[in-house]
């Protein structure tokens, strides 16, 4: 078994262990977090480097044989998703040391951040459904603590709404698991792809693919089942905020795109035109609703469901280019995301608070702020030569080579008002001046280890954004040789099922 197949989920994990050993050392918690994290990217890279030199890589806990035992899979989609859990853990565990109180710190924010990673990394390598669905429900319990951690009635109010809603997710995925282990006998991903292939009744197989659809959808954020994220994400402290945004969402995304790509394809001219609609109504749906919000996390929260849009609709699409502009986009999305989330954070807590119309003037106050933020907003809109520029153009290129128009129409359409929203942000929170008002309360200002760790993590996402967007093409031919991938799973069907 290759050792670093778990290492991705043994590291946080043991790092998660060892914090509650420490509970009431908490300080000690907080450098363990980030040694911790560090650790799980070190070995989510070198997964990443030994499945790109000698292909997909997979072991069977316990030693039982495929289809029968656990089954762990790192293909070149899931070793990249373990690389960006580990760094988005480490920036978010290294911005937790100045913005995560005492009293957080001392019930359990440094044990439930490590749980939660170690769930999305079981997620992203685990290659069956009935353990996926398992890493969702740790994800679950993680994220619902995380999120109501502290016990303010916004977040208790965003918990309720988000616990729900993805409580229905989970018994819907549960009952498609149940009914696919029903009809086939199996719910390791290799060997259904194997069966839907030769003797699983085409009809039916497209019905269960409809309720993973909703399932994974509702995870996703993806229209009309996103109303839970924007009541719920703007809620918790701004390290929570930003690794939620940056990687909880795209553990649905994931999923839809290994179901849709591996399982799901005996119609792919109903099923993926079903998600290109879909991916439309996300675009259109979010950005309208980011555009009519007034407060900094809340615009971003809409932002954050119209921009899935984009990475949907290069599955629907479901080309090798649309494919490999959607991997693309999920990688600049996770870091744009997350930067965002904790720029506006630091913002919230400098000011006291996150509403546009009592903010301002921080253009000349944070210029240090006020930077990461222009690059990271015209990234999100796509502008050239930032990360987001290339896989939207690649999407768009992909629609436009299958005559897709209303999704090339709708897709250029949402970028210009995603730039309208950023540069609504920019106006009101950089440019003008600060209106006096008596009822904000401006926090006290933060020591210089502080305004280190809250700078740094900020600095280094910006910085990988402008040197993903100068040299793109490594990016680019990784996306695109995941892309293929996953449009050709012969190698991902036999190393599975022969390891």
């Amino acid at each position: 078994m290759n050792i670093f197949l778990l290492l991705p989920i043994v590291i946080p994990f043991l790092t998660a262990i060892f914090s509650l050993l420490l509970w009431n050392r908490w300080q000690w918690q907080r450098w363990l977090s980030v040694i911790g994290a560090t650790l799980l990217l070190a070995a989510a890279s070198e997964l990443l480097v030994i499945v790109w030199r000698d292909g997909i890589q997979a072991a069977q806990v316990g030693n039982w044989p495929a289809p029968y035992g656990i089954t762990l899979v790192a293909d070149l989609f899931s070793a990249t998703l373990a690389v960006l859990t580990g760094l988005i853990g480490l920036v978010v565990a290294v911005y937790s040391l100045a913005n995560i109180d005492d009293q957080r710190a001392q019930f359990g924010y440094y044990p439930l951040l490590h749980i939660l990673l170690m769930g999305l990394s079981g997620a992203f390598l685990t290659g069956d459904l009935f353990n996926l669905f398992v890493w969702f429900e740790v994800l679950l319990i993680a994220s619902f603590v995380l999120l109501a951690l502290g016990g303010e009635p916004a977040q208790v109010q965003g918990a309720i709404k988000y616990v729900t809603l993805n409580l229905m997710a989970s018994a819907l995925f549960l009952a498609a698991v149940g009914i696919l282990y029903g009809l086939v006998g199996t719910l390791n991903m290799a060997d259904l792809a194997r069966q839907f292939r030769t003797s699983a009744p085409p009809g039916l197989v497209t019905t269960l693919g409809i309720l993973f659809l909703v399932a994974f959808g509702i995870k996703a954020a993806v229209v009309p089942l996103h109303f839970w994220l924007p009541s719920s994400y703007h809620t918790p402290p701004a390290p929570v905020s930003a690794i939620f945004a940056g990687l909880l969402t795209k553990v649905g995304v994931y999923a839809l795109i290994r179901v849709f790509t591996l399982l799901f394809i005996q119609d792919i001219g109903y099923t993926h035109s079903i998600i290109l609609i879909i991916a439309g109504l996300t675009m259109t749906v979010g950005i309208l609703g980011a555009i009519a919000q007034n407060e900094f996390r809340r615009i971003l929260s809409f932002n954050l469901v119209s921009h899935i849009g984009y990475i949907i609709m290069g599955l629907g699409l479901f080309t090798p280019v649309a494919l490999a502009g959607a991997i693309f986009y999920l990688i600049h999305d996770i870091i744009v995301k997350t930067n965002l989330f904790m720029i506006g954070g630091s913002i919230q807590r400098l000011q006291g608070t996150g509403k546009l119309r009592k903010l301002g003037g921080l253009y000349v106050a944070y210029p240090s702020l006020a930077l990461p933020f222009l690059i990271a907003a015209f990234s999100l809109a796509g502008v050239p030569p930032l990360s987001g520029f290339w896989p939207k153009l690649a999407l768009l290129q992909a629609g436009l080579e299958m005559r897709q128009y209303a999704i090339v129409i709708i897709a250029l359409a949402v970028s210009l008002l995603t730039l309208l929203s950023m540069m609504r942000i920019w106006q009101e929170v950089f440019l003008k001046d600060r209106p006096d008002d008596s009822e904000v309360k401006i926090a006290s200002p933060l020591s210089a280890s502080q305004w280190t760790a809250s700078l740094l993590p900020i600095l280094i996402l910006v910085a990988i954004t402008v040197i993903i967007g100068l040299a793109a093409e490594p990016v680019f031919k990784l996306s695109m040789l995941t892309a293929e991938q996953l449009l050709d799973p012969t190698d991902y069907i036999q190393t599975v099922l022969n390891n």
